[in-house]
């Protein structure tokens, strides 16, 4: 387990999880970077509105898709605030990409990150992107998509970049013209669903998409067994409805060995619930405070108020011994320590019928 250590007081964190095998946060705020017709590279603007978002990068020539297309997927599907960064010209796509990413990076209510291209070397710098903020203590996702890929394409592309805060979205979407659309655009889509998802542990398989007349493929079972195995959420339409089959991750393993424990979306957004809420209900209550026995236990109690409400709440099923002590190296130094159990989302049920004739 890694833990950030500085010197400025504050309230820090840090996760590990393990896997059994047995056995109202508000709606958040999305990141976008894509190249825009207009507006100023690297700016970050606050965007409520499709038509907000048309006034200042303006609107997508005819068969190119960038941030107006991409804002209309969001606002289509629930996004109610964006943060959108025009994405330069100045440089390499990698380097531009990076530039827009990086205004992103210090905005601490981005909680979903997405954007219009389908580069694999772009894609590793928005993980990266998002990893590092997330390690700064502001927590976020980011959802991805490629373009005209096969079943074994779309599993190499998550292989390579297996990362529990990145969400790879496919396969590409038809287009009721007879072509077809990046799965991107699909992504952006399945991002404004999970920003717009008040409670983490509900698990996103089946909510119905906006995708403007585009529909994505009837996958097999077997096509389906594929991607989830291999870390990519699967969009498919079955009558006319569009909608994620299953909340994936991109992890997929750890050191080389396969690793299931991070798979399920519903894992790292109830994480990124449950870590960010206590650390913010302590540095609320005890922003000057004595490391006394007495404040260690009103920590203590507080922690366990916090994890009884994601209790009621069924985010969490159960939790752990909560352990308050001063850190014998530092005595200025808090250590809080705590388990707890994800709630896991529904995916299968499985009906054995017993007959008698």
């Amino acid at each position: 387990m890694n833990s950030t250590i500085h010197e400025r007081p504050g309230v820090y964190s840090s996760y590990d999880a393990s896997s059994v095998v047995s056995a109202s946060a508000a709606a958040k705020t999305i990141g976008a970077a894509a190249v825009a017709t207009k507006g100023t590279a690297n700016k970050v603007e606050l965007i409520t509105s499709y038509e907000e978002g048309k006034s200042v990068f303006g609107e997508d020539a005819s068969g190119v898709y960038g941030m107006s297309t991409l804002l209309r997927f969001l606002f289509a599907n629930g996004a109610g605030a964006v943060k959108a960064v025009a994405v330069g010209k100045d440089e390499s796509e990698e380097k531009d990409y990076a530039s827009a990413f990086a205004a992103l990076s210090d905005e601490e209510d981005v909680g979903v990150m997405v954007c219009d291209s389908a580069a694999q070397s772009v894609h590793l710098l928005l993980k990266t992107a998002a990893e590092d903020a997330s390690a700064a203590r502001r927590e976020r996702i980011a959802v991805i998509g490629g373009s005209e890929e096969t079943v074994a394409q779309m599993v190499n592309r998550a292989k390579a970049v297996n990362s529990e805060r990145v969400v790879l979205v496919g396969p590409d979407i038809a287009s009721d013209g007879g072509g077809t659309m990046s799965a991107v655009f699909a992504a952006a889509a399945v991002a404004a669903v999970i920003a717009g998802n008040t409670d983490p542990s509900v698990p996103i398989n089946g909510a119905e998409l906006t995708l403007f007349g585009a529909a994505g493929k009837r996958l097999s079972d077997n096509e389906i067994d594929q991607l989830v195995r291999g870390g990519v959420t699967p969009i498919e339409t079955v009558g006319g409805v569009s909608s994620p089959v299953r909340g994936i991750t991109t992890k997929t393993s750890s050191g080389g060995a396969a690793d299931t424990t991070w798979r399920e979306l519903t894992t790292i957004l109830i994480v990124d619930e449950v870590i960010p809420t206590i650390r913010s209900a302590l540095r609320t209550r005890f922003a000057r405070s004595k490391n006394t026995a007495q404040s260690r236990g009103a920590i203590r109690s507080q922690v366990v108020l916090e994890l009884e409400e994601m209790k009621s709440r069924e985010i969490v099923d159960s939790y752990g011994e909560v352990l308050v002590s001063a850190l014998k190296s530092d005595p200025t130094v808090c250590l809080v320590e705590f388990s707890f159990t994800v709630a896991h989302g529904l995916n299968r049920i499985y009906l054995t019928a017993h007959i008698t004739v």
